[in-house]
């Protein structure tokens, strides 16, 4: 059984309460095996003799069942699969199930829930009660669906959806619940949950219209005194959507503070975090001296985050572990039970809007213009009205094939369900963005033998692979790769970054001038800061975006993909070749070699 392999792996892995010391031995994440010794000081354990499952989720993305609906394949990870892990735990002790959030983008399962079939009940509704969520924490996604899918869900949940730092800015209250107090096996323990508080500089406003996100430390340290003071629970659990991070975020909003606020507030035993979608599992010790437990499931119910809580000769302890779902079957009574809700969303998607005269491919827009990136560049400049559009490849891999063209192909054309602006923006603003895009995306080459693509490195300066990615990892994700239509320019990789643009003219050859105003498309999330590209890059202050904002659409931009291509009919993807990467004799080898790295089950590149 699979529960007999996790409890044997689980064997070593203790964190113990001996008198007035905890001492964790033997601590190993599954995937990456490690040793971590800490000691612990000032146990608050009450006993019980029974054995206790904490199980996480995080990041789930519309996983919920062992089907990819976007390319119309078997998925290998679900909650059907975390299903049959968790049914067997509750054969062997009582289980507190925890979600972490960014359960409500990812799929179009839940965007059909979130925005075609309002009616009835929320999938994601039913699928946690059916599960047995115990609590669950608000991500950055769930947000973005908008007020009336999440404001609809937390009157549908049967359990607490937490958030202490998220407040409603008229009563000064949280907006979502605090925390939950939850008592099984004999113990009482205590959830707080956190968001992430960068939610403004990635949506707009009137998605999360009416709250205010506080900084996450500053949360904790006003709540957990309150709630160890008045609950007194067995054990205090953090349930932060945000990512483990460093344990130094000390300036800004802090993106990813699981660790730094683990370290800083006393009180926490055991710490979830996620967003980042990077499994960990962990141990820090705060400020008190007492060490506390950090674990993140990363992202498409690749893990679960698991910790047993029992008591071993007269001494409570805990046994983390993550626990990949590659390879546990799926339920098949939880398949069943939504595969009428399966057909409906399949006939969605098979809904046809258009066809193509040729495919695209998002990987060859890694490495310059391409059709892929220059067919979203048409669509928004035709939808918005503008001269000059910018955009990125979403994905790192996504195609759509040549053919007819369903609302399942748009999914994989565009992934998020951002917005589209029409910004005003001054021509060196243009300049400035564009420069703050490659600098992020290309080296700096000084010849030849040289990437062409920004890739994170090892100490010894070589590219670093991932084995939980399968893959070289980039030093910021694709969908930062933000190029330009509308504009004729160089992009010359043998200079320094912020030196690369050259703008040489408008499309068709009108003259560009950096003092001009030009209405420019580009998506909700990076008119609302996201990335960088317009604070950061074209050194707008964020207080100042909002005004920028000239036109927005109704509703998300794949909508307007939809209407689009419904009027269009038949649709021929180009590259226009607006915008060159130079020096040509080095780019074109470095572009092959980083190719083969990238994707080394293809022969060449376009």
């Amino acid at each position: 059984m699979i529960l007999f392999r996790m409890k044997k792996e689980l064997k070593e892995n203790s964190k113990e309460c001996a008198g007035n010391m905890r001492h964790i031995k033997g601590i190993r994440v599954l995937a990456f095996p490690f040793l971590l010794t800490v000691l612990l000081w000032g146990c608050r354990w009450q006993p019980s003799s029974e054995t206790l499952y904490i199980v996480q989720t995080s990041d789930i993305h519309g996983a919920i069942l062992p089907h990819d609906f976007v390319h119309d394949t078997a998925a290998v990870t679900s909650l059907a699969h975390a299903m049959h892990v968790i049914r067997e735990l509750r054969e062997s002790g009582e289980v507190i199930l925890l979600d972490n959030g960014d359960i409500l983008q990812g799929q179009p399962l839940v965007y059909y829930s979130n925005f075609v079939d309002t009616a009835g009940r929320h999938i994601c509704s039913d699928v946690m009660d059916y599960m047995g969520v115990d609590a669950a924490t608000v991500g950055n996604h769930d947000i973005e669906a908008g007020h009336a899918v999440y404001d609809r869900l937390r009157q549908e949940f049967r359990f607490p959806w937490l958030a202490a730092n998220v407040l409603n800015r008229e009563t000064g209250e949280p907006y979502f619940t605090p925390y939950a107090v939850i008592r099984k096996a004999g113990w009482k323990i205590a959830v707080l949950g956190l968001t992430t508080p960068a939610v403004p500089q990635w949506l707009p406003e009137k998605l999360w219209e009416g709250m205010e996100f506080r900084d996450m430390l500053e949360t904790a340290r006003e709540w957990v005194p309150m709630i160890l003071e008045k609950e007194h629970p067995d054990l205090m659990v953090g349930l932060f959507h945000s990512g483990t991070g460093t344990g130094d975020e000390t300036t800004g909003v802090a993106e990813n503070a699981g660790r730094y606020v683990a370290s800083r507030v006393p009180g926490f035993d055991i710490v979830f975090t996620g967003h980042d979608h990077r499994a960990v599992q962990t141990a820090v010790v705060n400020s008190r001296g007492d060490s506390v437990l950090i674990l993140n499931p990363g992202s498409h119910a690749a893990y679960l985050s698991l910790v047993e809580v029992h008591m071993e000769n007269g001494r409570p302890v805990l046994s983390p572990s993550l626990i990949s779902l590659e390879k546990v079957p799926d339920d098949r009574e939880f398949v069943e039970r939504y595969r009428n809700f399966h057909q409906e969303v399949e006939g969605y998607l098979s809904q046809p809007v258009g066809k193509l005269t040729r495919s695209v491919f998002a990987r060859e827009a890694i490495f310059g213009d391409a059709a892929f990136t220059d067919l979203i560049h048409r669509i928004q400049m035709d939808v918005a009205g503008t001269p000059v559009s910018f955009t990125a490849p979403l994905s790192m891999d996504a195609r759509v094939p040549a053919g007819d063209i369903t609302v399942r192909d748009l999914f994989a054309l565009y992934r998020y369900e951002n917005f589209l602006y029409t910004m005003e923006l001054t021509g060196s603003e243009i300049r400035d963005y564009l420069e703050y895009s490659y600098a992020g995306w290309f080296e700096t080459m000084t010849g030849p033998g040289d990437h062409l693509i920004l890739f994170r490195k090892d100490e010894n300066g070589e590219p670093v692979y991932s084995e939980s990615y399968r893959s070289y990892r980039l030093a910021r994700s694709p969908y930062h790769f933000d190029s330009a239509e509308g504009l004729e320019y160089l992009v010359d990789v043998s200079a320094p970054p912020g030196e690369r643009v050259q703008i040489l003219s408008l499309a068709g050859g009108a003259p560009f001038y950096p003092d001009s105003l030009y209405p420019v498309a580009v998506n909700s999330y990076r008119g609302s800061g996201g990335g960088g590209h317009l604070t950061a890059g074209a050194g707008i202050p964020p207080e100042e975006l909002a005004a920028r904002i000239k036109w927005s659409t109704p509703h998300d931009l794949r909508q307007s993909m939809i209407e689009w291509f419904r009027k269009q009919g038949t649709a021929e993807p180009v590259c226009s070749g607006n915008w060159t990467v130079i020096p040509d004799s080095w780019v074109d080898k470095a572009k092959k070699r980083d190719f083969a790295l990238l994707f080394p089950e293809s022969i060449t590149i376009n």
